[in-house]
């Protein structure tokens, strides 16, 4: 979101006393730096908001937060699970964190299960 003030022009923006005391109160718990910066981002949300023409194509923060945390708790299940039940050493699983590194910048995130299960059986 941060771009160089070469990128920015000046606006002059009229805001109740209201919506200001919101950007006071939030601004730092967004990460930003300075207020300019949470009314863009307020700004480019709302856009992306209004741009989806649909309210539920659009999931609040909190709701990608509580999605997220439940996804970490699952993986952290999973991982302990097979832990307990592979027979591999450590340089092993540090060998196929790289090839899975490589794999996710290539395929943009795009795993198939099929695909592991091809390259552990030596099909791939």
């Amino acid at each position: 979101m941060k771009t160089e003030k070469a990128d920015k022009s000046r606006h002059t923006v009229w805001l109740s006393d209201e919506a200001w005391n919101q950007v006071n109160l939030h601004y730092r718990e967004d990460n930003c730096t300075f207020q300019n910066e949470y009314i863009e981002k307020a700004i480019l949300f709302y856009t992306g908001y209004l741009d989806t023409q649909n309210a539920s194509a659009f999931p609040p923060r909190i709701l990608s937060d509580v999605l997220e945390g439940k996804l970490a708790v699952e993986q952290s299940m999973t991982a302990n699970i097979l832990a307990s039940d592979i027979n591999a050493d450590l340089d092993d699983v540090e060998k196929l964190r790289s090839r899975c590194v490589c794999e996710v910048k290539q395929i943009n995130g795009g795993i198939k299960f099929e695909d592991a299960l091809k390259y552990q059986k030596g099909l791939d």
